[in-house]
């Protein structure tokens, strides 16, 4: 508060003021970061930034007011044209940098052409489980590969894969 210099304590959750000794919290913002799935097939996009090869979930801020549900399908039919049902919630990941809560979950895609948003992405396309299995092992025969195994985009195509998600009940 009186305007010094602050140090970075507890991996950029917290920051301290050596001089006036307050202690400041930076605001956390909620991503949604989403897997739409049909059957056997799911979509994953490529941001602009991305290294070569890289595919990974789509993702998204979610609007102040905004459920976590309608964001997922916000975010999956801005980005990809994909209109997404139910949405199942399936795990967090702290962000401290830039201070993102992110938000996991998995979306039944009910509709299958894709329209991608070239401001947001890249390129985004179906791809079967099969294929998606060798991205996450890094056997890709065309070198495609997920995010590493830190990062939640992983563990939330992983449980698809793995079919620890279905939405066929």
């Amino acid at each position: 508060t009186c305007g010094a210099a602050t140090d970075l304590v507890e991996g950029g959750w917290r920051r301290d003021c050596p001089s006036c000794r307050a202690q400041h919290f930076p605001r956390t913002d909620p991503v949604v970061i989403m897997l739409a799935v049909a059957g056997e097939r799911c979509v994953l996009g490529r941001s602009h930034r991305f290294q070569p090869g890289m595919w990974s979930c789509l993702a998204g801020f979610v609007e102040p007011g905004e459920a976590i549900e309608d964001a997922v399908r916000r975010e999956t039919r801005e980005e990809a044209g994909i209109v997404c049902g139910r949405v199942r919630y399936f795990a967090s990941q702290p962000w401290p940098f830039p201070t993102s809560l992110m938000i996991g979950c998995h979306a039944e895609a009910r509709s299958r052409e894709i329209i991608i948003d070239r401001s947001e992405l890249d390129d985004a396309r179906w791809f079967d489980r099969e294929e998606v299995a060798s991205m996450l092992l890094r056997r890709h025969p065309d070198g495609l590969a997920t995010p590493p195994s830190m990062a939640i985009a992983y563990h939330i195509i992983r449980a698809w894969v793995e079919e620890e998600v279905s939405f066929d009940s």
